[in-house]
């Protein structure tokens, strides 16, 4: 812009001074020279208003200045209307109203989750009061028990004592009397006919030795007491699990041609001829397997499968990112680093993750039952139990352990249960029925 006035400024020189010569021209060049470089000054500062930058001044450099347009609003926002300020006012008034309250709601939600805590506690102090009632009741009936037998034992026992006891009397009185015949020494007042009439020998008699404290009984009383902490420590940890149980179907989506799920959708039966159903793309086409309609929540949770009437099996959790085609390994549960399972195959039971397994220990001479499976999601931990016993077949965590890899006990994807029905031997039939176990917790 400045340049255009410079120019229009230098035009109306030349042609102001054309008609007086050279002279003229000469002395207007030199005079338009130095008013342009005047105007171009004056234009920059009056038009533009640069300041000068200078490293010792602590201005602020406005190169711009604000339009009056922009100056206005920002006026009539800095000064906002005293009808704005009341309205103002009044919200804030409003927010520090609705703040308090909810500050009062939050410190007695406080208050009340002490009171909660202490009266489930208390309820909690009574359930247990009542079993170590019920159990000091048995254990003084029991030693009672205990008692009472001592005191039959003793009494008969009494009685044969008695009954030696006389005999030694009479024996001794024999010996006397035999003494003093042999030393021809009558006692006056003693008939004098001989030593008194002959005692008979006298046998213990085999009654006696069945006179003693019942300890067959004492012993099938300490095996069942045995058997019953066992239980009761098993139950109250299987009582513990349940309540993170979670209700389990069985997606059909994904069930092997030959598996047919039961219309509550948790129990499955093998058969021996496919459905005439077309295959879904989540199907598993070669592998006899079947997943979960829904994933795992992310907190704990525990489920049980009935394996009873299946010869073969396995069951565990995956990710849904589980091949669901072919026979490779990508698609069987445990062969892969997407699947963990426990399975039965030829009468062992062993541990899988990854294609690696281990064999699972601590398994009575009973036949499993009961799966019990417990997945803490958030914490990367997995463990498979003996339902009926709560024994741990085999645990699963993010430690670092001798057989399985690290790196993938940290979930990254939703787990889902998965049950698969394994080939049993040439001798056996396949395997029927698997079941998830509803509870229902009281």
């Amino acid at each position: 812009m400045f340049f255009f006035l410079l120019f229009s400024e230098m035009a109306e020189k030349k042609t102001f001074s054309a008609g007086n010569g050279q002279s003229t021209v000469a002395q207007s060049a030199q005079s338009g020279l130095a008013a342009s470089s005047a105007g171009t000054h004056s234009v920059l500062q009056d038009r533009l208003s640069f300041t000068p930058l200078d490293g010792n001044s602590d201005e602020v450099v406005q190169p711009f200045p604000r339009s009056p347009k922009l100056q206005r609003k920002v006026a009539h926002a800095a000064r906002p209307s005293q009808e704005q300020l009341s309205r103002r006012m009044e919200e804030l008034q409003e927010e520090r109203s609705k703040t308090d309250a909810h500050i009062e709601s939050l410190k007695k939600r406080k208050a009340d989750l002490s009171r909660s805590t202490e009266v489930m506690k208390q309820r909690v102090r009574e359930r247990f009061e009542n079993m170590r009632r019920a159990l000091t009741q048995d254990e003084q009936a029991v030693l009672d028990s205990l008692e009472m037998d001592l005191r039959r034992t003793r009494t008969r026992l009494d009685q044969v004592l008695k009954n030696w006891t006389q005999h030694q009397d009479q024996v001794n009185k024999n010996i006397s009397s035999t003494q003093r015949a042999l030393s021809k020494t009558p006692v006056a007042g003693e008939d004098q006919k001989g030593p008194s009439e002959n005692v008979s020998p006298k046998k213990p008699a085999a009654s006696e030795q069945e006179i003693r404290l019942n300890e067959e009984r004492f012993e099938r009383l300490l095996k069942t007491l045995s058997s019953i902490s066992k239980n009761l420590r098993a139950q109250l940890q299987r009582k513990t699990l349940l309540l993170d149980s979670c209700p389990m179907v069985i997606d059909k989506q994904t069930c092997h041609g030959q598996i047919t799920v039961t219309s509550e959708g948790r129990g499955v039966f093998f058969s021996g001829s496919a459905r005439s159903a077309p295959e879904h793309p989540l199907q598993f086409d070669k592998v006899s397997c079947a997943l979960g309609c829904s994933p795992v929540p992310t907190a704990q949770s525990y489920w049980e499968v009935d394996v009873r009437c299946c010869s073969s099996w396995a069951v565990g959790v995956t990710y849904g990112s589980l091949e669901r085609k072919g026979r490779d390994k990508g698609a069987k549960l445990g062969r892969n680093r997407n699947s963990w399972c426990v399975e039965l195959r030829n009468g062992r039971l062993s541990a899988w993750h990854n294609d690696r397994h281990v064999a699972c220990q601590s398994v009575g001479q009973t036949p499993l039952g009961t799966v019990g499976v417990w997945v803490n999601y958030d914490k990367g931990q997995l463990m498979f139990y003996d339902a009926d016993t709560m024994v741990v077949l085999q645990r699963f965590s993010a430690a670092v352990t001798q057989v399985f890899d690290r790196a993938h006990h940290q979930f990254t994807e939703p787990l889902y249960p998965a049950i698969r029905f394994l080939k049993p031997p040439e001798n056996q039939m396949w395997p029927n029925h698997l079941e998830i176990c509803h509870h229902n917790i009281p």
